[in-house]
C-alpha cells in the first residue's frame, strides 16, 4: 500500500493511481500544483480551453488547433511579386519593411485621383435628374453616358442638405 509523501499515511487505493499525497489540508496546501489552461480557439459566443498537459503540447505544437482564417502566424511575409523583385521601381521599398507614416502620406499626396470620364456639367445635370426622380438608366439616355458612369455620378457626388 502507497503512503503519502508529506505526513505518511496510508493512501486510498483509487487515490494512490493518482496522487502521491493524502487529502489531508496540510498535506494538499503542500503538494497540489494549479492546472495551466490554454485558450485555443475563439468565436462569436464563446472560447475554448484546454489543460496544457503533455498531450495538449504536442497537438498545439503540430498545429492541430491553429486558426484557419489566418494564413500565417507572426510578422507579415512579403508577397512572392515583392519577393521575386516584380515591381520594384522607384519608390519600391525592400522586401519585409514597411514604410514609415510620413512616407505614406507623401506617396498618398503624390497618387493621382482617378480621373473621371464626366463632365461637370454632365454630373450637374445627373445630379439634377436625380432629385427630381429619373432612373439612372433614363438619366443615361439623356446625357449620352452609359448607366454605370451616372450611376457613379450619383453614388459618388457630395450629399447635399435639403
Amino acid at each position: 500500500m502507497k503512503t503519502c509523501v508529506t505526513c505518511g499515511d496510508d493512501l486510498h487505493p483509487e487515490r494512490a493511481e493518482k496522487y502521491d499525497y493524502c487529502t489531508g489540508p496540510e498535506c494538499q496546501k503542500q503538494n497540489r500544483t494549479g492546472l495551466t489552461m490554454v485558450s485555443v480557439g475563439v468565436n462569436k459566443s464563446a472560447d475554448q480551453f484546454l489543460v496544457l498537459d503533455e498531450r495538449a503540447r504536442e497537438e498545439l505544437a503540430g498545429g492541430r488547433h491553429h486558426d484557419t482564417r489566418r494564413a500565417s502566424f507572426g510578422p507579415r511575409t512579403p508577397s512572392p511579386a515583392r519577393a521575386a523583385g516584380a515591381g520594384a521601381g522607384a519608390g519600391a521599398e525592400p522586401a519585409g519593411s514597411s514604410p514609415a507614416p510620413a512616407e505614406l502620406a507623401r506617396k498618398r499626396a503624390r497618387t493621382p485621383k482617378p480621373r473621371r470620364s464626366w463632365t461637370g456639367s454632365q454630373e450637374r445635370l445627373a445630379l439634377l435628374y436625380n432629385e427630381q426622380g429619373l432612373r439612372p438608366d433614363e438619366i443615361a439616355d439623356r446625357l449620352g453616358l452609359s448607366r454605370y458612369v451616372v450611376t457613379r455620378i450619383i453614388l459618388t457626388a457630395p450629399r447635399r442638405r435639403r
